[in-house]
């Protein structure tokens, strides 16, 4: 997967503004609404910036884990607080920053033991934004592929157990996708649209929850469009794979009702 990094980007500025003013509880006042602060060593500020996690203000302790990498970018505290802030900001929701700061751990230490975990957190962040079947589908296609190479690159990890559900659970959000489409194409009598669509269900998303329903919207199709042949082969198939299922009865209804 490739991360665009933006090392620039705003980070909800009263909260960055806070912790860097207040960094770490070793500040002193320096007048009514102004603080100063001083640098730690980095072991006490990798501390300190867990104590925001541990009272669960995980906004503001993903911007601490920054902070210790910034002000130690070399030492073994700043590996740790890279994959602790992006821990941090997926807590608090900020997806956008959480795929930023895993991108950037696995950018600097690819092999590294907790490389897995890295990239789960950004499948994770994907598959939290997936959107109802109505709208864009990014976040799906992008938590798929995320998912798909955890798999591939550490097959015996609990990581690998998991993405395997969830690899099903956006295949089946995907065809819902195909569906929603297709079933548009077909109330607007654009039929060869929609055929397209249930097709891809049907090819690409076979093992979903949603290809019964493909194969006899297929049916229908092609009896509005009078292509009968085509009709009795989608319909064959569907009574061959689902022959239980309410979409073979529906379709063995239509046909009849058709005569074939």
């Amino acid at each position: 997967m490739n991360i665009a990094f933006n090392f620039n980007k705003p980070i909800k500025a009263g909260i960055k503004a806070s912790v860097l003013c207040v960094l770490l509880a070793v500040l002193t006042a320096c007048g009514s609404d102004r603080l100063a602060y001083r640098d730690l060593p980095v072991d006490q500020l990798y501390v300190e910036a867990q104590k925001f996690i541990d009272r669960g203000q995980y906004s503001i302790g993903g911007v601490a884990f920054d902070e210790v990498e910034r002000q130690h970018p070399y030492s073994i505290w700043a590996r740790r607080a890279q994959l602790m802030s992006a821990y941090s900001y997926y807590m608090a929701n900020d997806y956008e920053l959480a795929i930023l700061a895993a991108g950037r751990f696995l950018a600097l230490h690819p092999g590294n033991e907790n490389a897995a975990y890295a990239r789960y957190l950004i499948a994770l962040c994907y598959y939290e934004q997936i959107a109802d079947v109505r709208r864009d589908q990014n976040n799906t296609e992008q938590a798929l592929s995320a998912f798909q190479q955890i798999v591939r690159m550490y097959p015996d990890s609990d990581y690998a157990a998991d993405a395997r559900v969830k690899i099903e659970l956006t295949l089946d959000h995907l065809a819902g996708k195909e569906m929603e489409i297709g079933r548009f194409y077909q109330t607007t009598g654009e039929f060869f649209a929609a055929i397209g669509r249930f097709n891809n269900v049907v090819q690409r998303y076979e093992t979903t929850s949603h290809t019964p329903e493909a194969l006899h919207r297929i049916t229908e199709a092609y009896l509005a469009l009078g292509i009968i042949i085509e009709a009795r082969k989608s319909a064959a198939v569907l009574a061959l794979n689902f022959p239980n299922s309410d979409w073979n009865r529906y379709s063995q209804e239509l046909m009849r009702e058709h005569g074939s």
